[in-house]
């Protein structure tokens, strides 16, 4: 368990207190270094609840198309779920995803709702992952209970979504632009009743020339965050050609410079570092955070959270990764896994802190994809934040 640093209870009343700010650049409750040096080590402070492998798309970027299916049998209960996550005292943010969470509506008032109004019941943050194109009444039934629907979003026109969407599909319908019709009046009657709609958008060979022209979509639609990753090279994402920095970098500033102000840009797993040699990558670095309304939050994944099946128990560092499952809940406690993990020479190599810059390091797929032979622990920022 945790070593805390100082009184525990000064330290619950600081993570109760990450629980009740607003959601803002200024505020990122899911962001791991909020809570750096309230004790010892990372604390596990997010739960993210893969609720089905089922999904009506098969999107050629999908970081976990490989594990999609059309039927599954669910191996535990909720209640044994559930009984899990009531032994983490240290839990700000709650997450569910799949697969598509909406994807029936017997799955959402059976799952994917009684999760969501349990962690609000613990005065958790919550997020949905989930492509929007569901009928509306299904994210309507939900709704007070998200604080944060977070979709993908990377269609520039409508004929991008059906060659997208439809990837790897067995078929593809009549019209197969009628989801995103859907999606973007969900989009636009969502944002209208207050909810905050945050887009996310891969940059791939297909989205880094237009990355300007989606955005503006996306604030036009009324999402309040676009947050941007590169390329998850997982499953079906892997088969596609990964960009280089050059190309990442170009479409960086290509965003900036064409951004809504408006709207907050959120660098999910950003591949570039004050601790780079190369003096671009740092510019480039410095340039990203002294913009406006913009952030580079620290990976979340095996920082400040685990994933969990609710069809099987098996816990995992992310729910894309490659590494397969580091536990199971039914066999032992979500404690002793994070405890394990951490203590794996996986976490030892990659886990960095970097005072001067804000960093915990890189994302694990970005490491393999671009950096493989960097000595993460050797290295030390070269400007700062």
């Amino acid at each position: 368990m945790a070593v805390w640093h100082g009184d525990k209870e000064l330290v619950h009343r600081r993570l109760a207190a990450l629980r009740e700010g607003a959601i803002s650049p200024h505020h990122d409750p899911w962001d791991p270094y909020t809570t750096v040096g309230l004790s010892s080590k990372p604390l596990l402070t997010s739960i993210e609840v893969t609720v089905t492998n089922t999904c009506n798309l098969r999107c050629e970027h999908c970081a976990v198309g490989d594990v999609l299916t059309y039927v599954e049998e669910r191996l535990i209960s909720l209640d044994q779920l559930l009984a899990r996550i009531d032994e983490v005292d240290t839990l700000v943010t709650f997450s569910v995803t799949g697969g598509e969470p909406t994807a029936t509506p017997k799955l959402v008032d059976e799952v994917t709702r009684p999760l969501l109004q349990y962690a609000k019941a613990r005065g958790l943050r919550t997020q949905i992952n989930t492509n929007l194109t569901m009928p509306l009444e299904r994210y309507e039934s939900i709704a007070e209970w998200v604080d944060v629907i977070h979709i993908s979003y990377n269609y520039p026109e409508p004929s991008e979504f059906a060659r997208i969407a439809y990837a790897y599909a067995d078929h593809v319908p009549q019209d197969p632009e009628r989801l995103l019709r859907r999606m973007d009046a969900n989009i636009r009657a969502l944002a209208e009743a207050g909810c905050f709609v945050s887009a996310e958008t891969i940059l791939t060979h297909a989205t880094l020339p237009r990355i300007h022209e989606i955005h503006a979509r996306i604030a036009e639609l009324g999402c309040r965050r676009h947050e941007i990753h590169p390329l998850y090279p997982s499953d079906f994402a892997a088969r596609m050609r990964l960009a280089s920095l050059e190309e990442l970098a170009a479409g960086v500033r290509r965003l900036l410079e064409h951004r809504d102000p408006n709207v907050w840009i959120l660098f999910g797993t950003f591949p570039f570092f004050a601790c780079s040699p190369d003096p671009e990558h740092r510019e480039l670095w410095r340039y990203v955070i002294s913009q406006p309304n913009t952030t580079i939050r620290n990976d979340p994944d095996g920082r400040n959270r685990l994933n969990v099946s609710s069809l099987t128990g098996d816990v995992l560092v992310a729910d894309f990764a490659s590494l397969g499952p580091i536990g199971n809940i039914t066999r032992e406690s979500f404690g002793a896994i994070w405890d394990r993990w951490l203590s794996s020479e996986l976490a030892r190599r990659y886990h960095c802190h970097c005072p001067a810059a804000r960093c915990l390091g890189p994302n694990l797929l970005v490491v393999e994809s671009y950096y493989q032979d960097v000595d993460w622990q050797a290295r030390e920022a070269l400007v700062s934040a």
